[in-house]
């Protein structure tokens, strides 16, 4: 990739082509990098603050009903624009042309295809019923609500630490 030039937006490439003629396997290659970068931020504590306080902030609000109020819709845009803004900043120390808009078209396009926890978090960024979700989610973890599976799951050695034993 390093003949590769990211140019006006983050799918394309310098090829001399226009967007619509750059190849599918090089649009692939940049969307995964940019991915691959989006996976790191997720790791960083930057983001978990941002997303803990968030959902710290709202999580009363959200009722488990079908019903979705009027509210609902200025939160979600409120954690959309914060999101967003700390993605493409991230991204954008990165990629310097990282066009935030390209990006979650180019997303859209393959969202049957995708899977894991980076596309959860940009779900709930552009999918209000994903958002509504999460916050429900981090609610019933609150109220204690998440049956607790650790219980259930038991850890035995399958070694004998008596017949084991080298007595030489």
């Amino acid at each position: 990739m390093a003949d590769e030039i990211i140019a006006d937006n983050c799918l394309e490439i310098n090829t001399g082509k226009s967007p619509t003629q750059i190849p599918k396997d090089a649009k692939d290659r940049l969307f995964d990098e940019i991915i691959g970068h989006i996976e790191d931020l997720l790791l960083e504590d930057g983001f978990h603050t941002i997303q803990k306080e968030f959902l710290e902030k709202y999580w009363t609000i959200f009722e488990p009903t079908e019903e979705n109020k009027l509210v609902y819709t200025d939160i979600f845009n409120e954690y959309n624009k914060t999101v967003e803004t700390y993605i493409v900043n991230y991204l954008q120390k990165i990629i310097p042309h990282f066009n935030i808009n390209v990006f979650l078209d180019y997303l859209s396009e393959k969202q049957a295809e995708l899977d894991g926890e980076v596309f959860e978090v940009l779900s709930a960024v552009t999918d209000f019923l994903a958002f509504k979700e999460m916050l429900l989610d981090y609610r019933a973890m609150k109220e204690g609500k998440v049956q607790d599976l650790s219980s259930g799951i038991s850890v035995t050695s399958i070694k004998n630490p008596i017949t084991d034993f080298d007595l030489r």
